[in-house]
C-alpha cells in the first residue's frame, strides 16, 4: 500500500505559548495544499502555514512543499 498520498495545509497561531498549529486540512493535490496554506496565512491571518504531503501507510516519508509566514523552526509533522 505505498501508493496512499495525502496532501496537507496546516495553519499556525502565534499564542502566549508560541506558535501552535491548528487543525490540519487535506487537500487534493500539491497546488491545492500551498494555496490553501498561502490562503490560512494571508486571507484568515494566522501567523503561518506550512503545505506538506506525506506518502506510505503507514506514513513512510513527509515533504514540506512551502512555509508561509511564522512557523516553528523545527516542524514535527507526525
Amino acid at each position: 500500500m505505498d501508493g496512499i498520498v495525502h496532501f496537507v495545509a496546516v495553519p499556525f497561531d502565534l499564542t502566549d505559548k508560541g506558535l501552535i498549529a491548528a487543525e490540519p486540512f487535506k487537500c487534493v493535490s500539491p497546488n491545492a495544499a500551498i494555496e490553501r496554506a498561502k490562503g490560512y496565512w494571508k486571507t484568515f491571518g494566522h501567523a503561518g502555514a506550512v503545505a506538506f504531503v506525506r506518502s506510505g501507510y503507514p506514513v513512510t516519508r513527509t515533504t514540506i512543499l512551502r512555509t508561509f509566514g511564522n512557523v516553528p523552526e523545527k516542524l514535527s509533522l507526525d
